[in-house]
């Protein structure tokens, strides 16, 4: 009897292990995203499915089921993650309340990364939330993290945004969406502090364990290792926030649960990037106070940073009075560690190949004056490149010139460098708000398209990008402001 050949669909080439799961059940509560009506997948990041191992045309076939919440990729496990945070101050038990960690992805190079839906419906951790997330902001988290992630700042991704096909409620009836988020992990100081508050040293130290291994694993047969862990972790978020401030970008809810132990930008809810230079810029519309101003982001993690040791205190130490030397020890380091990567990134923006103890002055000196003249911060970095600075202060000039010529490397060499520390372009607050408008409201998704495009090259002198290197009318910047999306 002749035998067929069974044909079977090509795959997209999910290859799930899931670890977290792993760890003990007070860590997570099972989920399943909810069936929507009409899923559509609106936009869907081909580059990155391909730095994964996907299959991308594939996966762009199967988005709107599979990660709209219709159907789950083939080795799916979704679970809720219970976390705890102190949310502008004040601490809270926490998890995820309307999102859902689908798995580990292992690509074939052997990168573990967090595959995980956000505005996938209620979980247990939902409380009196619906679950659900509006177009608009998953919109906004897609284009902001891949114009950081091509930035060179460290950050999650965003795979593919699905539309619903069903409203949500907020101020007015949006239409809804889920983005699917690609992360290191999702591990966050506010799962530490959750942890902590259990009150449980075995939990406590498992999960340590879990995310040494996770992100540390050099760590893992040194002596102190959670003091080496704990230093590390201080480390990635010196060098994290140094690289906010050299582009410009305000996180707008820097939460300890929004505090990633891998070192990447997660959440990216009220964030936005500065135009006019003034470090007390804040666009939040829930930080009345100012907690997360451009200027305070290294104070408020370094705040965070301290809650992080206050978690895993019992494991740096036996006695507790040692314990709390060697988490302040630790934690002393952050400030000169940040000052060091934001000297290091304003003397690249300078054109400067070497130090001079000077360099710290000459770089305040020039943020003093480009917020005298309410100069724009991305553009006027830009023109020191150029045969016309757009500051000018002669003196200032003066002094930059001379520390220019007192290193070896020509002129030309140190325009290159600040163009390539020093972007043309951003995502500009009224651009990503045109691009939302478009695609939200008129179903129209080519000028994000564009915008994409643009933000994709963002050290790159275009012709065709020019206008997005427009700071906004006046008019339209005054009072900007954003929202968390929930």
């Amino acid at each position: 009897m002749e035998q067929k050949n069974e044909v079977t669909a090509p795959r997209v080439g999910w290859r799930f292990d899931n670890t977290y799961r792993r760890l003990p059940a007070e860590l997570r509560a099972p989920g399943a995203p909810a069936k929507v009506r009409a899923p559509r997948a609106v936009v869907v990041n081909h580059a990155l499915a391909q730095e994964l191992g996907l299959d991308a045309e594939r996966l762009a076939a199967e988005a709107a089921e599979t990660l709209g919440g219709n159907a789950l990729p083939e080795g799916a496990e979704p679970i809720a993650q219970a976390y705890a945070g102190h949310q502008f101050g004040h601490f809270t038990m926490l998890g995820d309340g309307r999102a859902l960690l689908l798995g580990e992805h292992v690509t074939p190079a052997g990168k573990r990364v967090d595959v995980a839906l956000k505005g996938s419906g209620r979980t247990q951790f939902s409380r009196r939330g619906d679950g659900r997330a509006a177009l608009g902001p998953m919109l906004r988290e897609y284009i902001v993290s891949e114009a950081m992630n091509a930035l060179g700042v460290p950050t999650t991704r965003s795979l593919a945004v699905v539309a619903t096909g069903e409203p949500v409620m907020r101020e007015s009836m949006l239409p809804g969406a889920v983005l699917t988020r690609i992360a290191a992990s999702h591990l966050r100081v506010g799962t530490f502090e959750y942890a902590a508050a259990r009150r449980d040293p075995v939990l406590l130290r498992a999960l340590a364990d879990y995310a040494i291994d996770r992100h540390d694993a050099a760590l893992a047969g040194s002596d102190e290792k959670y003091v080496a862990w704990l230093r590390a972790v201080i480390a990635r978020q010196a060098s994290l926030v140094a690289k906010w401030l050299l582009c410009g970008f305000i996180h707008g809810v820097m939460n300890t649960d929004n505090m990633a132990l891998s070192g990447e930008t997660i959440d990216y809810g009220p964030c936005a990037f500065m135009d006019t230079y003034d470090p007390a810029t804040v666009f939040s519309s829930i930080d009345q106070q100012g907690r997360y101003a451009f200027g305070n982001q290294p104070r408020i993690a370094q705040w965070n940073l301290i809650r992080f040791a206050e978690a895993i205190l019992p494991l740096l130490h036996d006695e507790e009075p040692r314990a709390v030397a060697l988490a302040e020890s630790a934690l002393n380091e952050f400030p000169a560690a940040f000052e060091q990567n934001w000297l290091a990134g304003l003397r690249r923006k300078l054109g400067l190949f070497n130090a001079e103890d000077g360099d710290g002055a000459l770089a305040e000196a020039f943020l003093s004056a480009m917020k005298e003249r309410g100069a724009d911060y991305t553009n006027t970095w830009r023109s020191l490149a150029t045969d016309t600075p757009a500051i000018d202060d002669q003196e200032w000039l003066a002094k930059w010139r001379a520390r220019l010529s007192r290193q070896s490397e020509p002129l030309e060499a140190a325009q290159a460098l600040m163009r390539a520390n020093s972007p043309a372009v951003i995502p500009r607050n009224h651009r990503v708000e045109e691009a939302l408008a478009a695609a939200s409201q008129g179903d129209d998704l080519s000028v994000m398209e564009r915008l994409l495009a643009a933000l994709s090259r963002p050290y790159d002198d275009v012709p065709e990008h020019a206008p997005y290197r427009e700071p906004p009318p006046s008019d339209v910047s005054c009072g900007y402001r954003t929202f968390c999306g929930t």
